[in-house]
Order: structure tokens, then C-alpha cells, then sequence
């Protein structure tokens, strides 16, 4: 399949000219479009094609991946939808799934669009940035649909061949919730940290003294500030929720600081270390691979479509799988049956 793919890419930042660049070094026939004129021609130099129109780069594509700026993915969606051709995969690479997964669904797109957000990235930003290795073994959420099955089996497969991606498939709202507390409330507390130091009497000495912690903690703050923007209002619910939970436990530090409660502290900040460590010692081990009748479309329905019993089951182990910290490493179909390979947390003790 990947050696016949055709792909296009809209939008060739730092994540859509990674995905551009791992493509090509693929050997795959993949086209790009971005609306401004420079990364058009940066992108030619670079020896990619890329049309001067949009349509010229999505028509005859079997996916695009779209990845513009977050409140820009639901109408370039509508307008790519309506450039290609009813079998063409579309996804995006948004930080939010909430949001355009209910307006592909209003749209009639829900067969044919799989929402995505590739879990990579650096503080950089632009084609000059895109580095074809940035996704190799990082999660790659993707939000399946009985609609959608196939279009997401596809995609699967493709990107666990291709960029080497861990799939996590994720309802669109579980996505939310869990990208604010792992994404985006970092985006945010990184530049809280940063603002009070910038605003500090003794903010040149504070950085003459700044090292690991301070680095590493601000890191973030380097994104361009309108991605980071777009990224936090578009989640805007999902983050002020997380962020009172924060508050509520810096009361706690504080709290416990005034009162002296060394024990208090210890506790508050053994309990983050174990996260912590959970988070650099987390292998997850392979569970034994999982069979499904493949749901083919009766007379009249589009291709791809699923349903009934023979989606539900498959739907529901996948959103399972990624709600429960597991991913898929692999995803095989024949006429027939649907086969996938995961990783699942192991039980606890």
C-alpha cells in the first residue's frame, strides 16, 4: 500500500513539514501546499512538490494530513473534503479533537475523516524546523468512528509503517481531558513560572542562577505564543478544570509551608515523584494480538462504512485500549478480519 501511496500535506510548519519531509524520505509521492508564498518556495528548494494552489496538491490523493493552525482545521476540513474524492483519507494534527469532530459529523465527513494530534514536537517553529525523525516512536492519538473503521485501519497502518508512531485511539472528549493535563496545562504553568521571573526585582540575578530545573521547567515558553493561544482557548473548559486542581494543591504546598509540616511537604512531593519515575521507567508489554471481523458496507453504503455487532466490538476494544494508557504497534486487514497488535499497562502489583 505505501509503495503506491499518494499523499499530501496542507500546512508545513514545524508538524505538517515533518510529516512532509518523513513521507518523501518514504520514497511516497507526496505533494505540499502552505498559503504563505516563501514556504511554498522553501519547500521546492528543499526538492518537494508543491503546487501553488491547494487543490492542485489534494486532488488524486489517496490521504491528506491537514495541519494548519488549530482554528483553521474546520473550514480547510470542508474545503479539502470537497477537492477530493470520496475514498481519500483525510486526518489533522490538531491539539484539540473536540472541536472538529463535531463539525466533520456535521459536515458528513465522519466516513472519511479520522481526527488526529501526533503527541511531538520542539519550541521551534516552520518548515526550517521539520525534522522527518520527530514522530519516530511518539504517540500518534487517533479518534476511530464505527463510520470510519476502515479509514482508520488505513491510517494506522500507515503511520505505525511509516513514522514508526505508537497509535492511541481515544474517544475525541478523552482525548481533550487527557491532552489539557499532559499538554496543555504544562504549556500554561511553563509560562507562569517564566512571567514571574521576567516581573521579579532580582530577575537578572534569577537567571544568572538558572540551570536544569529552570531550563527544562520553561522549556515550552519557546513556542510561538499564538500557537500556544489557539491551543489553550480551543481547550479552554478541559484546561480551567485541570488548573483548579492546581490551585487546590499549591494551597496545599502553601498550607503546608506557613505550618511548618515538613511531613505534609514530603508527602505532597513523594507522591509527584513516583509519577515522575512511573513516567521514565514506563514499558508497557505486549498484549496478544486481538481479531475482528472486518465490517464490510452492505449495498449502498459507502466504502468503509461499519456497523452494527461487527463495529461495536472493535470500537469499543480500541477506545478501551488507548483510555486505559495502551496503543496499537500494529494493524493488519484482509478481506475478512482485522487483526491488531498492542501494549497495555501491566496490571497494578
Amino acid at each position: 500500500m505505501v509503495d503506491s501511496l499518494r499523499a499530501a500535506v496542507v500546512g508545513t510548519g514545524l508538524i505538517g513539514g515533518s510529516i512532509l519531509l518523513r513521507l518523501r524520505e518514504r520514497g511516497i509521492d507526496v505533494a505540499g501546499w502552505d498559503p504563505d508564498a516563501g514556504t511554498r518556495a522553501e519547500g521546492r528548494a528543499r526538492g518537494v512538490t508543491f503546487p501553488d494552489t491547494l487543490a492542485g496538491a489534494v486532488r488524486g490523493r489517496d490521504v491528506v494530513f491537514l495541519c494548519g493552525p488549530l482554528s483553521s482545521l474546520p473550514e480547510t476540513l470542508r474545503t479539502v473534503g470537497g477537492l477530493t474524492g470520496p475514498d481519500c483519507v483525510l486526518t489533522d494534527v490538531g491539539s484539540t479533537k473536540g472541536g472538529i469532530a463535531t463539525y466533520a459529523a456535521g459536515h458528513g465527513l465522519t466516513g472519511r475523516f479520522v481526527p488526529g494530534h501526533p503527541m511531538a514536537g520542539t519550541e521551534r517553529a516552520g518548515l526550517t524546523a521539520a525534522s522527518p525523525a520527530l514522530f519516530d516512536g511518539a504517540a500518534w492519538v487517533l479518534c476511530p468512528t464505527a463510520a470510519g473503521l476502515d479509514r482508520f485501519r488505513t491510517l494506522a497502518a500507515l503511520l505505525v509503517d511509516v513514522f514508526g508512531a505508537r497509535i492511541v485511539p481515544l474517544d475525541p472528549d478523552a482525548h481533550d481531558a487527557a491532552a489539557a493535563l499532559a499538554s496543555h496545562l504544562p504549556h500554561l504553568l511553563a509560562g507562569a513560572l517564566a512571567a514571574t521571573v521576567a516581573e521579579a526585582d532580582l530577575r537578572d540575578a534569577a537567571l544568572g542562577l538558572a540551570a536544569g530545573s529552570f531550563r527544562d521547567g520553561t522549556r515550552v515558553v519557546g513556542t510561538p505564543a499564538a500557537r500556544t493561544v489557539d491551543m489553550l482557548l480551543n481547550n479552554r473548559d478541559q484546561v480551567l478544570a485541570q488548573l483548579d486542581r492546581v490551585r487546590g494543591l499549591l494551597d496545599r504546598y502553601a498550607a503546608a509551608l506557613r505550618g511548618g509540616d515538613a511531613a505534609a511537604l514530603a508527602d505532597l512531593q513523594q507522591r509527584a515523584r513516583g509519577l515522575r519515575l512511573a513516567l521514565l521507567d514506563r514499558e508497557l508489554p505486549a498484549a496478544a494480538p486481538r481479531t475482528f471481523p472486518r465490517a464490510l458496507p452492505r449495498d449502498g453504503e459507502p466504502e468503509g462504512a461499519a456497523r452494527g455487532a461487527e463495529a461495536d466490538g472493535e470500537l469499543a476494544y480500541l477506545l478501551s485500549l488507548g483510555a486505559a494508557g495502551g496503543y496499537l504497534t500494529g494493524c493488519a486487514v484482509t478481506d475478512a478480519t482485522v487483526t491488531y497488535a498492542a501494549h497495555v499497562p501491566a496490571a497494578p502489583g
